[in-house]
């Protein structure tokens, strides 16, 4: 009998790891590394098992205690795990001595979002953004590329061929990364140019933490066919679409979403895909309810605009999925948690929708109040497009 072999390579396999101290509680460190295994899953990596441990701060040689690695180092090799992923940055060091006892590919939560980041670039903009943010992160950790180098007694005085190489990598990224800034600069440029060419329309942009809906929305407004998936950062590429409703044309564009402990690199690389925020004239923030941390996912989100000086715009807030949110009113029926979880309505009453009089509840995928979200946007677009052109059928609209 003939062997058929199959050609589609075989899904990684990772382990999660997360600390739990004064920073994050246990019940934080476990819907942490929920999200990073929903990150380890847009990657196309399948999370076999996580491992937490207490502990006030890392160890700075192998991030965890010597007990929590040797567990981990049993677990890797009876399950031919292929990497380990850690839910914190890692040093250059800590990379190198994991890699020495685990044997196994390291990732920590930077690298894993760099290559979703580079997965999901499409335009020549946003390739040249994450590329150049892989360049610079992977420069301080050149040393783990080569392990090689451990073999040589090298010391003061005794530079040996292989740190010749390595210098000379170095030399090279360091060039790469001054010729990508080069490209970049060029590319924003022509961003800011294709922005100020947009004239003086109105423009709005739907903003939020990563996989709250914001594709959908932008897909339902705007009729066009725009890419929404169930995974983290199905949006890299900023989409600007002209919208027109009740006579009224702005534009809206869908944005890259946020994320806890979002890499520094990538929020300085994608410089001009956060100006089409930082330009906006009003912010719709997208908000998912349904998620059982939705208000901390605000104050992040509030806190990365107030970080690019975005803070102070308009703002429509929509909570999206209140479909799925009802489902989970519903079951938590039988449990102890339904106490701890407000209704809808008590969610329209509280200080959230007093604090913001364009609060807005919805369900995206359902269409559940989606006119009522167009009215709202509509009535806040008015206010500014008339002080843009006052005597534009001014008379058809009214303000409180």
């Amino acid at each position: 009998m003939t062997k058929t072999y199959s050609t589609i390579p075989a899904q990684e396999t990772a382990v999660l790891v997360a600390l739990i101290n004064y920073q994050q509680s246990a019940e934080q460190a476990k819907e942490y590394l929920d999200e990073l295994a929903f990150l380890a899953e847009t990657s196309g990596a399948k999370t076999l098992t996580t491992f937490t441990q207490k502990l006030d701060r890392p160890d700075v040689k192998t991030f965890i205690g010597k007990g929590k690695l040797e567990e981990i180092e049993a677990y890797v090799k009876a399950k031919e795990v292929d990497m380990v992923i850690f839910d914190d940055d890692l040093s250059p060091s800590q990379v190198r001595n994991l890699e020495k006892v685990l044997k196994v590919k390291i990732l920590d939560r930077s690298l894993l979002i760099l290559n979703i980041f580079s997965l999901r670039a499409k335009t020549a903009q946003a390739k040249t953004q994450v590329e150049l943010a892989q360049y610079q992160y992977l420069l301080p950790r050149l040393t783990n590329m080569w392990t090689h180098l451990s073999k040589q007694k090298g010391g003061i005085g005794m530079k040996g061929p292989g740190e010749t190489e390595l210098e000379t990598d170095r030399r090279i990224i360091r060039d790469k990364i001054a010729l990508l800034g080069k490209k970049l600069d060029k590319i924003d440029r022509q961003s800011a140019t294709q922005r100020k060419a947009r004239g003086k329309m109105v423009r709005v942009a739907l903003v939020g933490y990563t996989n709250v809906g914001k594709s959908t929305i932008m897909r339902i407004l705007s009729k066009a066919d725009v890419f929404a998936e169930n995974k983290l950062f199905a949006t890299v590429d900023s989409t600007v679409r002209k919208i027109v409703i009740n006579q009224i044309p702005f534009l809206l564009t869908d944005t890259v979403g946020f994320i806890r402990k979002l890499p520094h690199a990538l929020v300085e690389c994608f410089k001009s895909t956060l100006d089409e925020i930082r330009e906006a004239d009003i912010l719709v923030h997208v908000v998912d309810i349904s998620h059982p941390s939705f208000e901390e996912q605000i104050d992040i989100v509030n806190n990365t605009l107030l970080e690019i000086n975005a803070a102070e715009k308009p703002t429509i807030l929509v909570f999206n999925k209140i479909d799925k949110y009802q489902c989970r009113l519903e079951a938590s029926d039988d449990t102890n948690e339904k106490s701890d979880i407000p209704s809808l309505q008590q969610l329209k009453s509280s200080f959230m929708g007093k604090a913001n009089q364009q609060a807005v509840f919805i369900s995206a995928t359902g269409k559940k109040n989606m006119e009522e979200l167009r009215n709202t946007i509509v009535k806040v677009v008015a206010k500014k497009h008339f002080t843009i052109f006052p005597n534009f059928l001014k008379n058809n609209y009214y303000f409180e």
